[in-house]
């Protein structure tokens, strides 16, 4: 297909990679990036490039991952809780400073010779082009005002983002108590010198803090546009003080939010087609606005390549990219429940802990993790079972005695008669799960039944742990048998007691 001029709403990281990709495939096309912002002006402060996407990134531009990945800073994870602190090796993730993956990939799209005008607000519409790409952002006015099926879910705890001037160690997953409740930080060094620190927590605590005021205030009418919640700054750096080490915490636009997860119902129309934030977002606990936009426009110039019109371009490139990309929410969703309702889990030792943050989404098993931390996972089954694992893992775990309020069983699959309970909820932590919840209080134990696709039986996990937790009764989960693994992360992890795989259920 040959294309005369293409242009592309947006000039983050998306638009301008996708940019530079349209004018390596189509060197006679004329490709121009609208930018409404200024060059260099930008929100936010590192990005992280895991392995998969520099995997991806090698493959269509080779040039343009060397000089971020020169750019970047290699580190491996921990999660503290208190003193205790456990670390997992994952020096693949590289964290990079936004201005410079910005300033990487501006200076790569001249070289390839894209136009890029800044300065002004540009709709799709009024283009002259063959080709149009909206990179335009979480809050695009194109998927807005156009005929997308655009929709957005906003989720129930509030987070902001800030930084601090020194480079952490390490990424760092951290919650600390205060007097109003918990805040989690989720922190990683990235070039520069300096560190993200995105912090999280509850509504109700952020209300008790008097965060709703400081909110309201830093959103009021008149309010310069970058400025930031500078009481909530305070307070924070105050919290979160052991892990900033006198440092201060740094704003830029910092305001208290709550995720917004978009989804379409189509990513093109016309010769328009959506690609990043503007045709989905997942929850930054597992997902990346920048790893899925410049994965989109990998996607979207190979098949601009091997199609022969728009219609059979765009139609392959959502064919390609939408599977992976509703996974990748379907997992994110997983993780944003977890993440919410995290405070309640901290009274597991910090590397069953970090077991229970490993598979949370049901991504990464158990019996892959103890080939990436061989140590933590051990740990973490002898405080489980009791005593150091043998034989084969997830038989292991299965075989596990409990003592549950006097009561000895000898493994963790042999159920007494309970109470039954049928789940079939999206999210555990919804009213309906409330009446779950409240039903199981009445009981000496709840057996959790339901759908049998392991979407249902990931989410049933969930509301047993949720039942574990707030009322103390014996939980036992079914599930199909070819799902022991996702049962004995879920013992392991403390979501559930006791197990019954279906073909011992009666």
């Amino acid at each position: 297909m040959q294309l005369r001029r293409a242009a592309v709403l947006g000039g983050g990281p998306g638009g301008l990679y996708a940019a530079r990709l349209l004018k390596l495939a189509n060197p006679a096309c004329e490709v121009r990036v609208y930018e409404q912002g200024d060059p260099g002006s930008t929100f936010g402060f590192g990005v992280g490039l895991a392995a998969g996407t520099q995997r991806k990134l090698a493959a269509a531009d080779p040039d343009t991952l060397r000089e971020l990945v020169g750019a970047g800073l290699r580190h491996d994870m921990t999660l503290q809780v208190g003193t205790d602190i456990v670390r997992v090796h994952n020096d693949r993730l590289i964290g990079v400073a936004r201005t410079e993956l910005l300033a990487v990939l501006q200076r790569h799209a001249e070289k390839a010779g894209v136009e890029l005008e800044y300065g002004a607000r540009r709709k799709a519409a009024g283009l002259d082009a063959d080709l149009v790409v909206a990179a335009d952002g979480i809050g695009s006015d194109t998927r807005e005002n156009g005929p997308f099926g655009g929709r957005t879910d906003v989720g129930k705890g509030r987070y902001l983002w800030c930084g601090t001037d020194f480079p952490l160690e390490d990424a760092v997953f951290a919650p600390v108590g205060t007097e109003y409740g918990t805040f989690v930080t989720h922190a990683y060094p990235y070039s520069g010198g300096r560190s993200t620190f995105l912090i999280e927590t509850d509504e109700e605590t952020w209300r008790r803090a008097g965060f709703d005021v400081t909110t309201a205030e830093s959103e009021a009418p008149g309010t310069p546009f970058a400025a930031s919640d500078e009481t909530s700054l305070r307070f924070l750096e105050k919290a979160f003080a052991g892990q900033l080490r006198g440092h201060s915490l740094i704003g830029n636009r910092t305001r208290w939010q709550r995720f917004r997860t978009v989804r379409c119902d189509r990513w093109s129309s016309g010769n328009t087609v959506l690609l990043g934030d503007s045709a989905h977002t997942a929850h930054f606990s597992i997902g990346s606005g920048t790893k899925l936009a410049m994965e989109d426009a990998i996607a979207l110039v190979e098949a601009l390549g091997e199609a022969g019109d728009l219609g059979a371009a765009f139609a392959q490139y959502e064919q390609v990219r939408r599977p992976a990309v509703e996974r990748l929410q379907g997992l994110a969703r997983r993780s944003q429940l977890w993440w919410e309702s995290f405070p309640s889990r901290l009274g597991l030792p910090v590397e069953r802990l970090m077991v229970a943050y490993m598979s949370r989404a049901g991504n990464v098993p158990l019996h892959r993790f103890v080939h990436t931390a061989p140590d933590v996972v051990e740990t973490a089954l002898q405080q489980y079972g009791g005593e150091p694992p043998s034989g084969e893992l997830t038989g292991w775990v299965l075989g596990r005695p409990l003592v549950h309020g006097g009561r000895r069983f000898p493994d963790r699959t042999s159920v007494p008669a309970l109470e039954k309970l049928f789940c079939a909820l999206e999210d555990p932590w919804s009213a309906e799960g409330d009446t779950l919840v409240a039903r199981a209080k009445t009981t000496d134990g709840v057996l959790i039944s339901g759908p049998p696709d392991r979407g249902a039986v990931l989410t049933r996990l969930d509301l047993a742990e949720r039942i574990r937790l707030e009322t103390g009764v014996l939980t036992a989960v079914e599930a199909a048998a070819e799902l022991r693994d996702d049962l004995a992360d879920a013992l392991v992890s403390g979501r559930t007691d006791l197990v019954v795989r279906t073909e011992e259920a009666a």
